[in-house]
């Protein structure tokens, strides 16, 4: 697993055998942020990253100079990592939370210009998700939403769909504020 560009292209990042994560791919990651650099501003925005498992999409928005990224993770060695990574690689801007993303956001008073969430494709409820970002005050006018499933998962009929992106056994499906 590797930063793909900005400040920290290329560095590796190499989890502990003991995360069960299961990080989206490179090649996923990449053409998901080539579609992201046409349609935002990245350092105009801040980032809600959920269910952050390695941090790897956290750090991807980091390198591109976001203004903040926001990691939300439940499990201890995974946000324990992410907080480690970041510190080794100098982000200060990436703020780990550890939550039960759900309750998390029930509870989030801050805004956001992307949230992307990639929950565990087995969870059940995870499109849950999509309903309480949607439906609350998290995204700001003309913010995105970006669920990543399986090809099993279809969420097309969420208010604000806008697009559903493939790449390999990768979807996102994004919503649009």
């Amino acid at each position: 697993m590797r930063i793909i560009s900005g400040k920290y292209k290329g560095r590796a990042i190499n989890p502990p055998r003991n995360l069960r994560a299961r990080p989206t791919t490179d090649f996923a990651k990449e053409n998901l942020f080539n579609v992201l650099s046409n349609l935002v501003d990245f350092e105009e925005c801040d980032v809600l990253d959920l269910f952050a498992g390695t941090g790897s999409i956290s750090y991807e928005f980091a390198s591109r100079g976001v203004r903040s990224v926001t990691s939300v993770e439940i499990n201890a060695v995974h946000w324990n990592f992410i907080r480690n990574t970041a510190k080794q690689l100098g982000i200060d801007n990436l703020y780990p939370v550890k939550a039960n993303v759900f309750l998390y956001l029930r509870s989030c008073a801050k805004q956001f210009d992307i949230v992307f969430s990639d929950a565990p494709y087995d969870l059940e409820g995870r499109e849950q998700v999509v309903e309480a970002v949607m439906g609350g005050d998290l995204l700001r006018p003309g913010g995105l939403l970006i669920f990543e499933h399986s090809d099993k998962t279809d969420v097309s009929a969420y208010p604000g769909f806008w697009q559903l992106r493939s790449y390999g056994s990768v979807r996102f499906s994004f919503f649009k504020k």
